[in-house]
């Protein structure tokens, strides 16, 4: 299963074999910075701003599932990351293919 590492700058700390950043600046960095310590609301403006861009999930599903991603946030507190790991391996149900509706049966009026 994947899980959230917390990314350290630390002498010796090495990235988890296959662990993929998504702090700022990457491409899936969250761009509303932690204010004051709020990580929650920073998640919550994510999470909001993920739901305008469906290209960005559709491009983080490909790249991000079935990986452990890495933040720089504590891991006691919320994280974009989390946010993240939700989205990109949840099972999504393929689109119903469209149904075609039968044209009404032509019927003869032989009248009275």
């Amino acid at each position: 299963m994947p899980r959230r590492v917390q990314q350290r700058r630390i002498k010796g700390w090495r990235k988890p074999a296959g662990a993929v950043s998504v702090a700022r600046p990457s491409r899936w960095g969250n761009p509303f910075p932690v204010e004051h310590g709020d990580h929650a609301t920073a998640v919550a403006r994510f999470e909001d701003y993920l739901r305008n861009h469906p290209a960005l999930i559709a491009a983080a599903r490909e790249a991000l599932r079935g990986k452990d991603l890495m933040c720089f946030c504590p891991l006691t507190e919320p994280c974009h990351a989390d946010v993240w790991l939700r989205v990109v391996n949840e099972i999504v149900p393929p689109a119903p293919e469209p149904q075609t509706t039968a044209s009404p049966a032509t019927t003869k009026d032989n009248g009275p």
